[in-house]
């Protein structure tokens, strides 16, 4: 949004030496260099003689590509070089996957990134993946951007205000839905994790409509554009859950919207665990108002069914 001014009474005060308005613009500069980024490797995978080239790992379920490792390496190399004398950390995804990885989460300030979300989708070119970028203050989301490179949309949050971004600057309007009940909601769900105790639930609410969708960040982006209602992301006890890196930069720009993320007690989501984890269930709606009821009726359908175990 060119010509953005923020209300400083609105605003936690950044590090010193860090302006607000400057740092949307490296961060504006820095997502659409990372736009391209995605989309050169994306048109490459397109020719499945090339697609070798590309993976960096053959772990199917936990793939790397080298669209991820670049990524990872403009973003975290430009905040580093740009901001050198400021003091925050950077948590990516990337990185956390080194053995020898020793991260500090107990700065005040602390840069969350994943720099492709998504990545089965990128590989299997359904376009549905998204680069997270936020922001933490004091473990809670301030600052959050989502890049949907295939949409040329890129979303940005500060504290209360969002607003999305065209590659040409033009700006797209948020039109979340409100007041609905849970029967009456579309729900965008993931389409790469197969979790048969979440397709049970979602047969128990019976909800209007399901779509199917891959990347955290393009469902949030789905509910924000009005075309889904909620989201919920349902982990096993014992198996992999989704990490800080895949909820922090959705969060802050849905919420900031008048949306909501939250486990399903209604509570807020706690960033800089040591395992990075984000697990249990957690709800994405569209409606602050309403979405601790929401949350209410999950629980109680969950509960009547025996799905999952959660204490009530």
């Amino acid at each position: 949004m060119r010509g953005w001014k923020f209300n400083v009474h609105l605003v936690i005060k950044l590090p010193s030496g860090v302006d607000l308005e400057n740092l949307i613009k490296d961060l504006r500069i820095l997502s659409w260099e990372a736009s391209e980024t995605l989309l050169y490797y994306a048109q490459i995978l397109k020719d499945s003689n090339n697609r070798n080239d590309i993976l960096r790992n053959d772990n199917i379920n936990d793939p790397v590509t080298l669209a991820d490792l670049k990524v990872n390496e403009i973003i975290i190399k430009k905040i580093k070089k740009k901001y050198c004398d400021v003091d925050w950390g950077i948590l990516s995804e990337e990185n956390a996957k080194s053995e020898n990885y020793n991260f500090d989460s107990n700065r005040d300030w602390i840069w969350v990134l994943d720099p492709l979300d998504g990545t089965k989708d990128f590989i299997q070119g359904t376009q549905n993946y998204a680069m997270h970028l936020a922001l933490n203050y004091k473990k809670r989301p301030y600052i959050g951007l989502v890049l949907l490179p295939e949409r040329d949309e890129l979303w940005i949050s500060v504290g209360e205000k969002t607003w999305c971004e065209k590659r040409n600057g033009s700006k797209l309007k948020a039109t979340l839905s409100k007041n609905k009940i849970l029967k009456d909601m579309i729900l965008v769900t993931s389409k790469n994790h197969n979790n048969s105790t979440l397709k049970n639930l979602i047969e128990k609410i019976n909800f209007k409509k399901v779509i199917v969708m891959g990347s955290i960040g393009c469902k949030i982006a789905s509910i924000m554009r009005g075309e889904t209602d909620i989201y919920i992301c349902l982990s096993i006890p014992g198996k992999s859950s989704p990490k800080d890196w895949d909820f922090a930069a959705p969060e802050a720009v849905l919420k900031a919207n008048g949306g909501a993320i939250t486990n399903l007690d209604n509570q807020e989501l706690t960033y800089g665990k040591s395992n990075f984890e984000q697990g249990g269930i957690i709800v994405a709606t569209s409606d602050i108002r309403t979405h601790k009821n929401i949350c209410i009726n999950i629980k109680e359908i969950i509960k009547k069914y025996d799905l999952y175990p959660i204490n009530f």
